[in-house]
């Protein structure tokens, strides 16, 4: 079930009219004048739009071309029509002779993937892990029961590869596909990360049986000596490297042409839960922490004693997942205060600056757990006295787990929206610009730790402590969802 931002419900038997419905909502996004989650709905403009940079780098990426505006006849308005879009890409109002890439990404933006949904898979363990591959031909999911599956999207979801996680603690916490597509590696509670040939013909990879899980000692600078947990782990983009976040509060740093650990940095002073690249050039390291920090951290500066480039405030609980928006300059974090939060770096702070207020958060007068715990009503309204973001999407929540939220793809909306799982069991989704909140998606009966938007076409798939791996789409040609069945599968859980 689809959720507008207003409450209004489209179950799978409405697709005839959710188009129609769906559109006029978009249309209305940009009046909501509270922050997102309110259903409160006003004229009025939003006094949580995006007044920066990254409002008008939004527009020019999904915004239909000027001179196309000025010259369709009628009320110029956002967004425009496909029909006054295909007129005037046939009429050349833009000169062009075509649509532009932010021309067809207005196109596109509008139609989200919210119709669903279709099951893809039904597991008897935890979803933590779902991601597609850079091009969208495969999609990985890890479930706490030891199984890493891989699906080949353009063959109609066929399991490609089934992999069964060697000597896992706790849970699959993390997977990476190589930029290639040649190879994956996992992680779990343990400072082994295993690697996996995904290019092999072996569908069922069973470790050392089957096919042998090489284990990549994260530890060995310290001579095994202590155990550790990896919670992210990222290659980059030329495969060369990995880069991880540890329970042991550092980043570590793996050189898979040397075959050894290259690099380990004290980052913070608390679980690293989170690391990803800033851009391609693979210079630029993002990390966040239970200290509530993110730090931004330059490769060809660390040497200079573990000191990060800048430090970044605002959240005033740990953070659980960072996303970048791959230009080296703009990222969102998702935190345990229920927030997401999107950093401009240029406003980071140096080390002298925030040194001591890195964890001075005085006034809380609270404490909680969110592994077991509600989050407190009293701190739902706090702010950090030093917040250095540059906006607050709320309405989502983070409990229980370190749930993910990300930029939607740049090729087919411009990064126009911010998406994020829930554990209210639900996927959000957010305007960068307005905030609104333009879509909630309804399915799961557990948290939804992941979820990933294809990178092309208007398909998102969720996963979730339910065990269901399921996409939504917004299908062209009026198709309908297979129904769900009620009976679900009989479970065990993995504690």
């Amino acid at each position: 079930m689809f959720v507008t931002a207003s409450g209004l419900a489209i179950d799978e038997m409405g697709y005839a009219m959710s188009r129609l419905e769906i559109e006029s909502e978009l249309l209305d996004a940009a009046n909501v004048t509270n922050e997102a989650g309110s259903s409160n709905r006003s004229n009025k403009p939003s006094s949580n739009v995006v007044d920066h940079d990254i409002a008008q780098l939004t527009n020019l990426r999904s915004g239909p071309q000027e001179r196309l505006r000025q010259f369709m006849p009628g009320k110029q308005k956002l967004p425009v029509s496909p029909v006054k879009m295909l007129a005037g890409r046939e009429g050349n109002y833009s000169g062009r002779g075509r649509f532009s890439s932010a021309d067809c990404c207005h196109m596109l933006s509008r139609y989200l993937p919210v119709n669903g949904p279709w099951l893809v898979d039904q597991m008897a363990s935890r979803a933590y892990v779902s991601q597609f591959s850079a091009d969208g031909s495969l999609f990985v999911a890890g479930f706490q029961g030891s199984n890493i599956r891989i699906y080949n999207v353009d063959r109609g979801w066929k399991v490609q590869k089934n992999i069964l996680a060697k000597i896992l603690r706790w849970t699959v916490t993390d997977t990476s596909l190589c930029p290639d597509q040649r190879h994956l590696v996992y992680t779990s509670m343990s400072p082994i990360v295993h690697i996996v040939n995904v290019g092999s013909a072996t569908t069922d990879s069973l470790s050392n049986i089957t096919e042998i899980h090489e284990g990549l000692d994260f530890s060995a600078a310290d001579d095994g000596r202590y155990s550790f947990g990896i919670f992210s782990v990222k290659f980059s983009t030329d495969g060369r490297e990995l880069v991880a976040g540890s329970s042991d509060d550092s980043i570590y740093v793996y050189d898979l042409e040397a075959n050894k650990l290259s690099l380990r940095i004290v980052a913070h002073t608390a679980d690293v839960n989170t690391v990803t690249f800033a851009d391609e050039s693979g210079n630029l390291i993002y990390s966040g922490s239970d200290d509530n920090l993110c730090k931004v951290w330059d490769r060809r500066c660390f040497i200079a004693k573990d000191k990060p480039a800048g430090v970044l405030m605002g959240h005033i609980e740990g953070i659980t997942f960072l996303d970048s928006r791959r230009d080296g300059r703009y990222f969102i974090s998702n935190g345990k205060d229920q927030t997401i939060k999107l950093w401009d770096i240029r406003k980071m702070s140096s080390n002298t600056s925030w040194s001591g207020f890195a964890c001075n958060l005085e006034f809380r007068n609270y404490e909680w757990d969110y592994r077991w715990m509600d989050y407190p009503p009293q701190a739902r309204d706090l702010k950090h006295p030093r917040d250095q973001s540059v906006a607050t999407y709320k309405g989502h929540s983070v409990l229980r787990t370190l749930i993910r939220c990300y930029f939607s793809p740049e090729y087919s909306t411009g990064q126009k929206y911010i998406y994020t799982g829930s554990h209210d069991s639900c996927i959000y989704i957010y305007d960068v610009v307005t905030g609104a909140q333009v879509a909630v998606l309804k399915h799961h009966t557990s948290p939804v730790r992941d979820c990933s938007w294809h990178p092309h076409y208007p398909m998102l798939v969720s996963s979730s402590w339910d065990g269901d791996v399921v996409k939504w789409e917004f299908p062209g040609n009026g198709e309908a969802p297979a129904p769900l069945s009620n009976k679900r599968m009989q479970r065990r859980y993995y504690y």
